[in-house]
């Protein structure tokens, strides 16, 4: 063979690659054989080992990975990357439906795709090559894992046009392919889910390259497009994504579903009375499948409606996911205990007869509240049906036989199991009112410690629960005054686990102020509400303590996905003695109490101290959320309403009475062009 060793040889083997790998993975219509397919492959590898400069980014031995260790570091969304809102049943399902049609007040069509139970990411190309794939994170920022997705061979990396392009999907394995690596590796994994999640982290894209990860691309974001979802899922098919096939289109108009089967003749085509009986139909195909899905979700077929009914903190109010019944098992209730949450909220969790469910050992289940338990009318020693809500979390479902020992209805405790203060009923639910109770104050203090607050290495909640019950903690502080020396002489306190936790105390005084903040554990202050009070020019605490000592409820409440009940919450969760005082110690040992975020270039602050409104469409700005990413990455507050506190409205075509209501305060409007001059 005659090798030629330069640039262009290297780039006519990617070329032919890529196409016959897209042709594989992707179309399942091979051209050559594997031996060709292999001698090609082979001769790039040798190029690119003698001349390293050649080697691209879009290189299809990417797809071997590399034994070097990667970081993951995070980084910041640039499209909101949200959750879907769920339901369970075909009547919730029947009135969103009912919902979107009513509040759209035009033609709706809706567009119904298997839901894929896997990993989410997102892919950011530019000029048609793949330059990150990001985790969804917690919405707003995720961990590069660009070098382990690369090994995807259905992930384009390089796509046939040269354009900017960010698009969503689902990293799976498929059934088989996991059966077969499973036994390959001795049956260690428990199912094909957490199998793609635990992998897509490793620090070596070569671990990445040995599992055998799909993906089905399901959301695409093209800079000034007016495809509908669509037109926007052929688009990409022709791009070279991997789309799921197995959709459904429906509608109330003939000529709608016409152009649409143009574009997918393959697809269902129906009227919006077809969508319950596709449902039914799709569920009873879901064991044949090669993949696992745990629902289906429905989505807005038309941009516009889209961007007029908007988005929550949480979800978009245009897409909504059907969750299918959940699998379930049958086991013995042995008890019932009341379980203290740091907030005060009880919640009887039942205690069974260890069960397999969905490849799971389950001996704990939630029972909600009293009036769940009430419903079941649920005795101990009772026979159950267990479920997995979401196919997540551990559930009693019914009663199937009553107890032969004459138990009675348990019935919750009129005083806290812990510290014997009366228990306060409240809706639902039941709270202990004692803020120092001691599950309550371990409950914080795990959380602190714990993932979801600054994730100290060392510092579980068992550990958490020892040091506490020893008199040794109370308040977060005392987590870094503590000697922890004197633990030398206690069971699994080592100098190994020792140092092991001072490296991460050391370690959490650099995580960032929204960590810091959701650490907490104040009620309301959840991890996306962090972000949102960050986002909307809360990026201080002595911010936030300011607004609280005022009483200033509007600041909070105008914020775009916080409102009056938030609002109340925070001003009195930051005028708390006791949770001031944690704070001031937090500060003097040195944790961020402001959110230091990295100058960006073409994301100057120039909006810091600027609360704006958005209203209208946009030209540029589709959805119109766009245009509130760009005002909070430079600085701005993002209101929901005009308020004497507005200074700014962004008012796009189709304003209507806020554009009215800025201009008799006073505010300062903005039309869409000037606004491009101000952000570029």
């Amino acid at each position: 063979m005659n090798i030629k060793p330069n640039d262009e040889r290297v780039k006519e083997l990617s070329k032919i690659l890529l196409k016959h790998q897209y042709l594989y993975y992707v179309k399942a219509e091979p051209e050559i054989s594997d031996r060709e397919y292999d001698a090609l492959f082979d001769e790039l590898t040798k190029l690119e080992t003698d001349y390293p400069e050649l080697q691209y980014p879009d290189s299809p031995t990417k797809r071997v990975g590399s034994d070097l260790d990667n970081t993951l570091p995070e980084v910041e969304h640039t499209i909101p990357v949200l959750s879907l809102d769920k339901c369970y049943s075909t009547e919730d399902l029947t009135q969103w439906i009912e919902k979107v049609v009513r509040l759209a007040e035009e033609k709706v069509s809706i567009v119904v795709e298997q839901k894929i139970d896997g990993a989410s990411i997102v892919l950011y190309y530019s000029n048609g090559i793949l330059e990150r794939a990001v985790t969804r994170g917690n919405g707003s920022v995720g961990n590069d894992i660009t070098e382990n997705v690369k090994t995807i061979p259905s992930v384009p990396l390089h796509l046939n046009q040269n354009i900017d392009i960010v698009v969503r999907g689902e990293i799976f394995i498929g059934k088989k392919s996991f059966q077969k690596y499973n036994a390959e590796s001795g049956g260690i994994y428990s199912n094909p889910r957490n199998l793609a999640a635990g992998i897509l982290r490793s620090v070596k894209s070569s671990k990445a390259a040995a599992v055998p990860l799909d993906v089905f691309i399901y959301e695409g974001y093209i800079e000034g497009s007016d495809f509908s979802h669509v037109e926007i899922l052929d688009y990409l098919d022709k791009m070279g994504f991997r789309i799921n096939q197995q959709i459904g289109y429906f509608s109330s108009e003939n000529k709608d579903a016409e152009a649409a089967k143009n574009l997918r003749p393959s697809w269902f085509f129906g009227n919006m009375n077809d969508i319950e009986s596709f449902i039914e139909q799709k569920q009873k195909q879901r064991s044949s499948l090669d993949y696992e899905i745990d629902g289906l979700v429905l989505k807005v077929n038309e941009i516009p409606i889209r961007e007029k009914l908007g988005y929550t903190a949480h979800h978009p109010r245009w897409a909504v996911a059907y969750k299918f019944e959940a699998p379930q098992a049958v086991t013995k209730l042995l008890g019932i205990t009341p379980q203290i949450g740091r907030n005060g909220r009880i919640t009887p969790v039942a205690e069974l007869e260890p069960v397999e469910l969905a490849g799971s050992k389950i001996s704990r289940a939630t029972l909600h509240n009293q009036d769940y338990i009430n419903m079941l009318n649920l005795c101990i020693g009772d026979t159950v049906t267990i479920s997995k809500r979401g196919d997540v979390i551990p559930a009693v479902e019914e009663v199937l036989e009553e107890n032969h020992d004459g138990n009675k209805v348990w019935v919750l405790p009129d005083e806290c199991s812990e510290c014997g203060t009366p228990l306060k009923r409240d809706g639902a639910h039941s709270f202990c009112t004692n803020f120092f109770c001691p599950e309550r104050v371990v409950g914080r203090l795990a959380h602190f410690a714990g993932k979801a607050g600054l994730d100290i290495n060392g510092l579980g909640e068992k550990t958490v629960r020892f040091l506490f019950n020893k008199g040794f903690i109370k308040t977060p502080a005392d987590f870094y005054n503590f000697n922890y020396e004197l633990l030398l002489d206690e069971e699994g306190f080592g100098e190994k686990k020792i140092n092991l936790i001072r490296e991460g105390l050391n370690k959490s005084k650099n995580k960032p102020f929204p960590a810091v903040l959701t650490a907490l554990g104040f009620e309301g202050l959840g991890k996306r509400t962090v972000e949102v009070l960050v986002e909307n020019g809360f990026n201080k605490m002595r911010d936030i303590l300011s607004a609280a000592k005022n009483k200033d409820i509007e600041a909070f409440a105008l914020i775009d996905g916080i409102g009056d009940v938030l609002a109340e919450l925070f001003v009195k969760e930051f005028s708390n003695s006791h949770n001031l005082d944690i704070i001031n110690r937090l500060t003097d040992l040195g944790l961020k109490m402001e959110y230091e975020k990295k100058d960006n270039a073409k994301d100057k602050q120039i909006f810091v101290g600027q609360r704006w409104c958005v209203t209208g469409s946009f030209e540029n700005f589709k959805p119109r959320d766009k245009a509130k990413i760009e005002l909070k990455k430079r600085g701005a507050a993002v209101l929901i309403s005009i308020s004497s506190k507005t200074t700014h409205l962004l008012a796009g075509d189709g304003a209507g009475s806020k554009l009215s209501k800025a201009e008799n305060l006073g505010v300062t409007i903005v039309d869409e062009k000037e606004f491009l001059k101000m952000i570029k």
